[in-house]
């Protein structure tokens, strides 16, 4: 299966070198595999997850990310990728990194979750955990995998699991048998690991919107502050909102029950200038944390 990807703004945007890097990931057909991924949660009896596998040309092992989308799952209205997973898969493809969309939703017979109420969720960030400490396990057993260079990379709801994942407070953490050597995560929601003493198991970058009223920046600076060593970066990115990583218009969705204002709805859209300092951010963290 091969779909084709729009990375790229224009040039003024990204300083050269990224948005040469982007048009180049954009030029090419993008080849996925369709994989089954085993989740540690074992307690609701569900079958393997859906995966994803995007595969770095040349030989050796190499590095691996897990991509944990958000409340709206992996794919599109017409039940294809998102051009979030496509377009990250080929940004890390391009640096000769695998990468791994990992669906945790419709083997569970779900397709979204963002209009559900955050307590009354069907699937919850303990499932989402076990889920990204599974994928962790199954790129570790790979050949062609480098298991000492292990990413997480959420986005929204897949944030919070990059943190839930990642925490030491956490007795699963602790005992994985795989721990990954970063993690990123785009506008997670933080107060769950705040109240939790947020400890990470590897270096972490948290990016957020300072504009945004869906989750918000606050939470976030706070588990900073008080987290353990390593402390993690965060990068505030003034003006923006939620899902500030991409080119749809900010728009209102009054749909999302939570938020900043409960029964007002959340902004999301992107922001330019947000989107292109943002993955200069991440590539920078990676190539530090993989080289």
């Amino acid at each position: 299966m091969t779909q084709r990807i729009q990375t790229c703004l224009p040039a003024r945007l990204f300083g050269g070198l990224l948005c040469a890097l982007l048009a180049l990931s954009s030029t090419h057909l993008q080849a996925q595999t369709e994989v089954q991924v085993p989740s540690l949660d074992a307690a609701d009896g569900s079958a393997p997850l859906r995966g994803h596998w995007f595969a770095a040309g040349g030989a050796g092992a190499r590095p691996a990310i897990v991509l944990l989308h958000g409340c709206g799952g992996a794919y599109d209205a017409q039940g294809r990728l998102s051009s979030r997973m496509l377009d990250y898969s080929a940004l890390l493809n391009a640096q000769g990194w695998h990468a791994l969309v990992l669906d945790s939703l419709t083997s569970r017979g779900e397709r979204q979750l963002c209009t559900q109420p955050i307590g009354g969720r069907a699937i919850t960030q303990v499932q989402r955990r076990r889920d990204a400490l599974g994928a962790l396990q199954w790129l570790a057993a790979r050949d062609d995998v480098d298991a000492a260079r292990l990413v997480l990379l959420g986005w929204s709801h897949g944030g919070s699991t990059v943190l839930a994942a990642t925490n030491l407070n956490q007795r699963e953490v602790r005992a994985a048998a795989q721990r990954p050597r970063a993690a990123v995560a785009f506008y997670p929601g933080c107060s769950a690991d705040l109240q939790r003493n947020y400890a990470p198991n590897a270096p972490l970058l948290l990016q957020i919107g300072g504009a945004d009223d869906w989750t918000p920046a606050a939470p976030c600076e706070a588990l900073v502050a008080s987290a353990a060593e390593p402390r993690p970066r965060l990068v505030v990115h003034p003006g923006a909102h939620h899902g500030f990583d991409s080119n749809a218009p900010v728009r209102l969705r009054r749909d999302v029950p939570g938020g900043v204002n409960p029964g007002q709805g959340v902004h999301v859209g992107g922001q330019p200038e947000a989107l292109a300092r943002s993955r200069e951010e991440l590539l920078g963290f990676l190539r530090r944390a993989l080289q």
